[in-house]
């Protein structure tokens, strides 16, 4: 057998003891899951506000659905597809840990030189990525979700803080959804437990889709709603 395929039939094995014990206590690794994944959307959310408060307001009028025009069809597809690229970016975050912190340690035994070295530090390395990666996708998204927040704010003529708590309905659940796979990731690499982050994967992704089309469509029938309701 080929280190290749060791590194493979390891990994399902381990993934499948994985997944036996998370079935028999399902709150022990989902607790800090969610704890994590909520207050980072919630850390997210509060950073939005802050870039919407400190952003002038663009005068250019947008097209709001619920709002401005009645709801389409496309617009549940349209937030799908954008939710689901990052849910699938996430994901692949966590598989990628696997194969660093698992897989390619594994597999340096096999291997000498520069090669070896780098196979047997890629947790570390990963880690390092994967938090520099984060931590550039959060503030990229802050700064262009808090523009976008400044702007309908002003078109609406409220409070960028208004506005984000209008949202809150599908808001809070989607990001604690689409963060679920980062925060498995860091948990498991923070406790060094590698070799879970392939049953993480599929819990995480199982658990965060039908949050995701949930949240897709209460963004469209119900948070307008809710914010005009709101603003009296």
């Amino acid at each position: 057998m080929s280190v290749n395929d060791l590194v493979l039939v390891q990994g399902m094995a381990d993934t499948k003891r994985t997944l036996r014990g998370w079935n028999e206590r399902p709150l022990v690794p989902l607790r800090p899951w969610l704890v994590l994944s909520l207050a980072t959307a919630i850390a997210l959310l509060g950073a939005v506000w802050l870039v919407a408060h400190l952003t002038p307001a663009d005068p250019t009028e947008l097209v709001l659905p619920g709002l401005t025009r009645s709801v389409e069809l496309e617009d549940v597809l349209r937030i799908l597809y954008r939710n689901s690229l990052v849910l699938a970016l996430h994901a692949m975050a966590c598989v990628a840990g696997f194969m660093a912190g698992s897989s390619l340690p594994l597999s340096a035994a096999n291997r000498s030189g520069l090669d070896r070295w780098v196979h047997d530090r890629a947790g570390k390395l990963a880690i390092g990525f994967v938090a520099a990666a984060t931590l550039f996708s959060l503030s990229t998204q802050a700064v262009g979700i808090g523009g976008l927040a400044s702007q309908v704010a002003g078109q609406l003529d409220i409070s960028p803080a208004l506005l984000i708590m209008g949202l809150l309905p599908h808001a809070l659940p989607e990001l604690t959804a689409l963060f679920l796979p980062l925060a498995a990731w860091i948990v498991a690499s923070r406790a060094g437990r590698w070799d879970e982050l392939l049953a993480a994967t599929v819990v995480t992704v199982a658990l965060a889709v039908p949050v995701v089309v949930l949240s897709a469509v209460i963004e469209v029938w119900v948070s307008p709603r809710w914010l005009m309701l709101l603003v009296g």
